[in-house]
């Protein structure tokens, strides 16, 4: 049912924007065929680096997408580096948002992007800890994140 409901949503927007694209209203019928397209931003408070982050933002720019923040964190405040992306994401006019969550990051994005369809990308910072388990446990990397449902980009730090 849940299937039907949203082919018929999309139909109507499809009927809808025809209509536009007829009137010469073509930005407007285009706007209204955009799909909701994500990119997954993906840190942890004591690992947050710029060069992520502006990753993130050139991978919106490029596909039309906003940005969701999975935000790994124990406190309830804010790294001051991700208050200024945040404050950069507005001058740039993404549309993003921020998503707290505690414990592993690895399960986390698992879980997200399980949740989450429109996902097209999953960014995260470099780190060694991606190849572990979340009980510590080090090796293969598990059959959940090799059949992760979109694909990860992992961002490193070579300074």
């Amino acid at each position: 049912m849940k299937k039907f409901k949203r082919m018929m949503r999309d139909l109507e927007n499809t009927l809808a924007a025809a209509s536009f694209a007829e009137e010469g209203e073509i930005d407007a019928a285009r706007e209204m065929l955009k799909e909701d397209r994500k990119v997954l931003l993906a840190i942890r408070e004591n690992q947050i680096d710029s060069k992520t982050f502006r990753y993130a933002i050139n991978t919106c720019k490029r596909n039309g997408a906003s940005l969701d923040i999975l935000y790994i964190s124990s406190s309830e405040s804010l790294h001051p580096l991700l208050s200024e992306s945040l404050a950069e994401l507005q001058k740039e006019g993404i549309s993003f948002r921020l998503v707290r969550k505690h414990g592993c990051l690895k399960q986390q994005i698992i879980d997200y992007t399980n949740a989450t369809k429109e996902i097209i990308f999953a960014v995260t910072e470099s780190s060694d800890n991606l190849d572990v388990d979340c009980a510590g446990k080090s090796g293969r990397l598990s059959d959940a994140w090799q059949n992760l449902k979109c694909p990860l980009v992992v961002v490193a730090d070579h300074a």
